[in-house]
């Protein structure tokens, strides 16, 4: 008879996707090991194995669950709240996950084809997400070609944030995305 899944079971997966994300993040996920990343999340090699057959399904999972959060996140917001909701969103989203986020931009990429396509989507909405936002802020953006560099702008004014933010220091994430927001408001308006 085979046995149940543990009551604790989405809690220890979401604990091991955190740490392991941790640990991939700041040793690199080619240079890391399963072993060190059970070491870091305090649990047996064998009860990560458990869960994920390989470090490149922990990654997998890692970056699905991210996406998709952020997905969701950006989805929630109403067109009627306007950019500066959408951005202040997002912002909060990355908050505590840094490690997913340098993740994203670093690992992606040593996922199979296979495995890189639903999280490109969600890369894809979330980006198309933000590009409607600019285009209701600014109608003139629509169809240019300024819209893509516009919008991927504002990524790199929000994706970088965690580089060199220390929390309680400076700006609040709320305050920063209205900064952020100020700043590509009246930037769109020259175009």
């Amino acid at each position: 008879m085979p046995r149940g899944i543990a009551r604790d079971h989405d809690q220890k997966r979401e604990a091991i996707r955190k740490g392991a994300a941790e640990y991939f993040a700041a040793h690199g996920f080619d240079r890391a090991s399963m072993t060190g990343a059970a070491r870091h999340c305090g649990v047996s090699k064998a009860l990560i194995y458990h869960y994920y057959d390989s470090k490149e399904a922990l990654l997998d999972d890692i970056l699905s669950t991210h996406l998709s959060n952020l997905a969701e996140t950006a989805r929630a917001v109403s067109p009627e709240d306007g950019l500066g909701a959408l951005v202040c969103a997002i912002l909060e989203d990355y908050e505590d996950a840094d490690a997913e986020h340098k993740l994203q931009l670093d690992a992606l990429a040593v996922l199979t084809p296979e495995q890189q396509i639903p999280l490109i989507a969600l890369q894809r909405e979330i980006v198309d997400i933000m590009s409607a936002a600019l285009v209701r802020e600014a109608p003139a953006l629509a169809g240019t070609d300024k819209l893509k560099p516009v919008t991927m702008s504002v990524f790199g004014i929000l994706n970088w944030f965690y580089m060199w933010h220390r929390p309680g220091k400076g700006l609040t994430r709320p305050e920063y995305a209205r900064l952020a927001t100020d700043m590509v408001l009246n930037g769109i308006k020259g175009l």
